[in-house]
C-alpha cells in the first residue's frame, strides 16, 4: 500500500511534506492555535532525536473541535485511498487553499523540542 502525505505551505520558499507515518500527534495548543507534530525530516545531530517538525494553524476562535474533527475525518479517508497514495493539502497560504474553512494560516517549526 502507498504511504499518504500530509502537506502544508506556509510561504513561496517554505513548505513541508510529512507522510502519514511520520505524524505524531494533532493536538490544540491554545484558542485558534492547532499543532500537528511530526518525526523530524533531519535527526538531532546530537543523537538524542528529542526534536519535532511542527506544522502551526491558525484557525477561527473556538472552532478547534470542528477543524480537529474534520481533519481526522480527511486522513482516514486519505489513508483509505484503495492502496493508493495520496496527499492532503491541511493549509496553502499562498494559494490560499485550507483543508478546512476555519484554517487561516499555517507557519512551519523545523526541529522544535
Amino acid at each position: 500500500m502507498r504511504e499518504s502525505y500530509l502537506m502544508a505551505v506556509s510561504a513561496a520558499d517554505d513548505a513541508i511534506l510529512v507522510p502519514f507515518s511520520r505524524i505524531r500527534n494533532i493536538s490544540c495548543a491554545a484558542n485558534a492555535t492547532i499543532n500537528i507534530s511530526c518525526d523530524p525530516a533531519v535527526h538531532d545531530p546530537t543523537g538524542t532525536d528529542a526534536d519535532v517538525d511542527i506544522i502551526v494553524l491558525t484557525i477561527t476562535a473556538d472552532t478547534e473541535v470542528a477543524v480537529l474533527k474534520d481533519l481526522t475525518t480527511q486522513l482516514l479517508g486519505a489513508q483509505a485511498g484503495n492502496g493508493q497514495g495520496s496527499v492532503l493539502m491541511v493549509c496553502d497560504d499562498v494559494n490560499s487553499v485550507f483543508a478546512h474553512p476555519d484554517i487561516l494560516s499555517c507557519t512551519i517549526s523545523r526541529g522544535a523540542v
